[in-house]
């Protein structure tokens, strides 16, 4: 086999591993990459690092691997910048050369990045010892002056490849196209590349020009080479395909370290090792370089989970609660005001058209620039009547608080119908999977049989055509069929979870843009026979 791939169920095995729960997940990985030993199951990691004849000892590059961190703190207990300082520190002590890299996609999008534009990612990232960052999709939401200033105030090395400003025909911000350095008797290259097809809006890439990821490292890949270094690494932002698609085509990559899937992966194409951590620091890959006497590259993996077990860095912990403190205030923040009440009972939501719904679903439509939206009822919490008056950033978050992704599908009319159908299958019950709806009316008869309540149905006032194709805006929890819609289970994905806004964004941008609201319900839904 030319490849070895360990993703979807064997990714899990892989970091999940076996019942008794491992504390670390690791394996070697032979130059030519045509096998991967998994072994090592319920070692510490000081353990790991005085095992005798281990590649770690003598193997002088340690890299760590972040990509996809919205969140300076730790979720659900997992993750959190300072203990993952503290993991660089602890690795300095014991004598080896950790090098951080992260993989893009950390200015954005989070409640905290609503509020400071992603100034306290960096200023966590810097009191953590970042060391080398490329960029994500994410990192283009405030727009190019904002990034500008981002990358200004990082202490770390920007490493972007493929993202030229205009002006200069140089890489954004004075990143460098591509970083030689050297640890002990090891000569690494860096390249940095970001996706460029389909998860930036043409609104935030003014200024600049997106070349393609394999152009790009076609580019540069020969300067490496003239430099005499003897491993190549590429900090990526690509899809999982895209990244297998370089390795194929640059087989002289040792290693790429990726990002923009939220799940760890690890994968062998060809001989190069395709890495992808996760997301929000839940893990940190560890991958230690070195080089044999053959001249061959050595690698050694291991996924390290990010918990409780691992103590805040001091420093890093001052800056992160810093701006968690003043997040508190901010939340107070008013981002719009409605001169009418908002009805978010959830008897009410779940069951029938409310002005609150319609308001959501308004803005999520507006978010995607979709032809309609649909939204589970159960995406809105709060189950209150919100009284007329101002808007705050903590209403937003009582309204939604899941960290729902804005997603954008491209449909046949037939699905649109089969997904309205089974939003209101359990009427006249109250249920989350109750459609509040932008960009369409229907009628429903509850009396009806399940499967053909729906009639009626108009698109922006004209008739529903089944074989028309229609975008949708619908959030992740909708897309992975949740709440029943299974409906959507592999149809087209035009803005995927990766590459989304929060919903909680969307409703802030929408409000702001609005000023004032006064949703009223407009008969979208007419319940009845």
């Amino acid at each position: 086999m030319t490849r070895r791939l360990l993703i979807g169920i064997a990714a899990i095995l892989l970091f999940a591993g076996p019942p008794d729960a491992p504390d670390v997940q690791r394996h070697w990985l032979d130059p030519p990459g045509r096998r991967a030993i998994l072994s090592g199951w319920n070692r510490t990691l000081a353990a790991q690092q005085e095992e005798a004849g281990s590649p770690r000892v003598t193997a002088p590059l340690t890299i760590l691997q972040l990509n996809d961190v919205y969140s300076i703190t730790p979720i659900d207990g997992a993750g959190g910048l300072a203990r993952v300082a503290t993991l660089k520190q602890r690795l300095t002590a014991a004598g080896r050369t950790p090098f951080m890299m992260l993989a893009g996609d950390f200015l954005s999008s989070s409640v905290e990045s609503t509020v400071f534009k992603g100034e306290q990612m960096i200023a966590a990232l810097n009191a953590a010892g970042l060391d080398m960052a490329t960029l994500g999709n994410h990192e283009f939401d405030f727009g190019i002056d904002v990034l500008l200033q981002r990358m200004a105030e990082a202490r770390f090395q920007w490493v972007i490849s493929n993202v030229i400003d205009t002006a200069t025909g140089q890489p954004i911000g004075g990143a460098a196209p591509y970083v030689v350095r050297t640890f002990g008797s090891l000569k690494v290259g860096f390249i940095g590349l970001c996706l460029t097809a389909g998860t930036v809006t043409p609104d935030k890439l003014n200024r600049i020009r997106l070349v393609d990821a394999v152009e790009a490292a076609g580019t540069y890949l020969p300067a490496l080479k003239s430099a005499g270094v003897d491993v190549i690494v590429a900090l990526t932002h690509l899809t999982f395909d895209e990244d297998r698609r370089l390795a194929e085509r640059f087989p002289e990559i040792d290693l790429i370290v990726g990002g923009h899937e939220h799940f760890p992966i690890t994968a062998i194409e060809n001989r190069t090792l395709i890495s992808k951590a996760g997301s929000d620091a839940k893990f940190v890959a560890r991958i230690d370089l070195g080089r044999r006497s053959t001249g061959t590259t050595e690698r050694f993996y291991e996924l390290i989970p990010i918990t409780g077990a691992i103590t805040d860095e001091p420093r890093t912990a001052v800056v992160v609660n810093s701006y968690m403190s003043r997040m508190g205030a901010e939340l107070d923040a008013v981002v719009g005001a409605s001169r009418v009440p908002l009805e978010g009972r959830a008897l009410r939501l779940r069951a029938s058209e409310t002005n609150l719904g319609d308001l959501i679903a308004d803005a999520i439509r507006a978010d995607a620039g979709a032809d309609l939206a649909i939204l589970n009822s159960g995406a809105i919490r709060g189950d209150r009547l919100h009284q007329a008056g101002p808007l705050t950033r903590r209403t937003l978050l009582e309204l939604h608080p899941f960290g729902n992704i804005v997603c954008k599908v491209e449909v046949t009319g037939r699905i649109v119908l089969e997904a309205l159908n089974s939003g209101v299958s359990k009427l006249p019950a109250a249920a989350g999977q109750f459609p509040q709806v932008s960009g369409l009316t229907m009628g429903v008869d509850p009396s009806a049989p399940v499967g053909q309540r729906v009639r009626d149905v108009r698109i922006n006032g004209r008739p529903l055509e089944l074989d028309r194709i229609y975008t949708v805006a619908i959030p992740d929890f909708v897309l992975s069929g949740g709440d029943e819609y299974s409906v959507f289970s592999g149809q087209r994905v035009l803005v995927s979870p990766e590459a989304g806004n929060l919903l909680v964004t969307a409703i802030e941008k929408y409000l702001k843009t609005a000023g004032e609201v006064a949703p009223a319900v407009e008969g979208r839904i007419t319940i009845g026979r």
